[in-house]
């Protein structure tokens, strides 16, 4: 009998070059050990307030009609998304998670050999899909923790094909003022694609800040991306572009033809149309956001600004009070946090805003810690 775990890579499928190169995603934790009387999950910003009621009677209904495929473009979601921000619904394309779109992006603007920019504390799934595509991440120093405009011009190349950009950015929270956002685009060469990554942008309360819609709009090489995870629809995966036609002609090519289920496509159509369950989770976001910053402040902890739906948390350099030993502290007694140590943040923890109890659980549990 032949033994199938002493083959040699002759006798077997091979990835192609690169592709074992690539460190796979490691989404956050969600469990505490075992004896823990509640679980508090705040390692993958999801909305506390869950997804809006209207949503749930929605992808109820579909329940009936399992058996039918969905409506390959997605069309009626298309257009809810369309009315909500006033946008042509022909310019937009739905997909699994936001996610998805950007592994599109980058299989059909990447050939091996191209480059494209991240920034240094940038959400890890770009790396991955450049790698995927054949392409090589260049990787762009931050400052203060936010993206810097002039050193990814300074890093442009002939052989730079797309910049993604998180705006808000994914684990520090912090954002580029729009301003900014123009004036790198104003720099860049017409062949290079500028991804906005806008996950967040439903949270951020400034004045300075957009999405991305005008622009996305308006410029031959721009696209917005956009999800609603955040806003309680994380297990449906619901992500959406906003861009040009060419740029929507092109990745349709490549797109699946049922990429977005029958349950999400309905749950996300009533979702984006309950405007007052989006504020709802604004506001809660909005009031948590400030009350943690100031709580964990008054701890002694430094805080990362952020205008998203989590905070990032840095804790002292001694062994006793690191990152490592107040993650473990949190998970034993229920309140999952979120190790960045692969986002540079060796010394520092996510924190999802959550419910009240679970924020003033966790400002409780690590006053009791830091006294330690």
């Amino acid at each position: 009998m032949c033994d199938m775990n002493k083959t040699t890579d002759k006798a077997r499928p091979t990835p192609r070059a690169g592709i074992m190169d690539i460190d796979a995603y490691v989404p956050g934790k969600s469990t505490a050990p075992a004896g823990v009387a509640k679980v508090h999950k705040l390692s993958s910003n999801e909305n506390p307030l869950g997804p809006s009621p209207k949503a749930i009677e929605a992808a109820r209904e579909v329940a009936a009609k399992l058996d039918v495929y969905p409506d390959g473009t997605a069309r009626r979601l298309r257009e809810a998304i369309a009315e909500v921000h006033g946008l042509n619904p022909a310019n937009i394309i739905c997909s699994n998670g936001s996610d998805e779109i950007l592994g599109l992006l980058a299989q059909t603007y990447l050939a091996p050999g191209d480059e494209a920019i991240i920034t240094e504390h940038a959400f890890m799934i770009y790396k991955i899909y450049i790698q995927s595509a054949g392409g090589t991440p260049v990787t762009v120093k931050e400052t203060d923790e936010r993206a810097d405009v002039d050193a990814i011009l300074a890093a442009v190349t002939p052989r730079t094909k797309i910049i993604f950009l998180a705006n808000p950015n994914n684990p520090t929270g912090t954002y580029l003022p729009f301003q900014e956002v123009r004036r790198l685009h104003a720099a860049l060469p017409g062949n290079v694609l500028l991804v906005l990554d806008a996950a967040y942008a439903e949270y951020v309360r400034r004045n300075d800040y957009e999405a991305g819609i005008e622009l996305a709009g308006s410029a031959q090489n721009v696209v917005m991306t956009r999800t609603f995870s955040k806003l309680g629809l994380g297990g449906a995966r619901i992500g959406w572009m906003y861009g040009p036609l060419h740029i929507v002609d092109a990745i349709n090519r490549i797109r699946g033809p049922f990429n977005v289920n029958a349950t999400a496509i309905e749950a996300g159509i009533a979702a984006i149309r309950d405007r007052a369950h989006v504020e709802r989770s604004s506001l809660h976001n909005e009031t948590w956001l400030t009350w943690l910053n100031d709580e964990l402040t008054k701890l002694g902890l430094r805080v990362t600004p952020s205008v998203g739906n989590f905070v990032l948390i840095h804790f002292p350099n001694d062994k006793k009070h690191s990152a490592e030993a107040a993650d473990e502290y949190l998970t034993q007694r229920g309140y999952i946090l979120r190790r960045v140590t692969g986002y540079g943040f060796p010394n520092a923890l996510r924190m999802s805003v959550g419910t009240e109890e679970a924020n003033r659980g966790v400002i409780d549990a690590l006053t009791t810690f830091l006294k330690s």
